[in-house]
């Protein structure tokens, strides 16, 4: 299977609208956690050119990287710590414009500036998180918030619902 998820539509709502559009063919009745999050992370990349793009999964109390596209990051990050960790203890997304001003930031990459964190939230509880830095500031505003929780909410129905 070849998808290419480039686009040429340069309006950010209808360009998150088609990358759904093909993204949920992709990952239909694919049940495999790691596969199903690389091809999420290299989508996501392709279509967007994001600096940096990936997941941090729920393991013996921390959150551990997963799969990623960018520069090397992080192995662990504790509940509550940077904007991961702040992800996954609130529960919400958390859409940060400068890094540098958020409290407890991780700079995993001094070159990310902006962020904007996903938990990834299956029968009540966090199972990891979508992580997307930007190397600009204020990069990510409402409408990547709203399109990036349906491409977890996605996920969760894929990955953790039963069939």
């Amino acid at each position: 299977m070849e998808a290419s998820f480039k686009s040429t539509l340069t309006d950010k709502r209808q360009r998150y609208a088609q990358f759904l559009e093909q993204f949920a063919p992709l990952i239909e009745d694919e049940k495999n956690e790691i596969s199903v999050l690389a091809n999420t992370s290299a989508a996501l990349k392709e279509a967007f050119g994001f600096f940096w793009v990936g997941f941090y999964l729920v393991h013996e109390g921390e959150l551990h990287l997963g799969p990623f596209q960018g520069s090397v990051a992080c192995y662990r990050i504790k509940k509550g710590r940077g904007v991961c960790g702040t992800a996954w203890a609130e529960a919400r997304t958390q859409l940060v414009p400068d890094v540098d001003k958020f409290p407890g930031h991780i700079a995993c990459s001094s070159l990310s500036r902006s962020e904007i964190v996903v938990p990834m939230i299956a029968a009540g509880e966090v199972r990891g998180v979508l992580d997307i830095d930007s190397d600009q500031l204020a990069t990510f505003d409402e409408t990547d918030r709203e399109y990036l929780e349906k491409v977890v909410d996605l996920l969760v129905k894929t990955l953790y619902q039963p069939a």
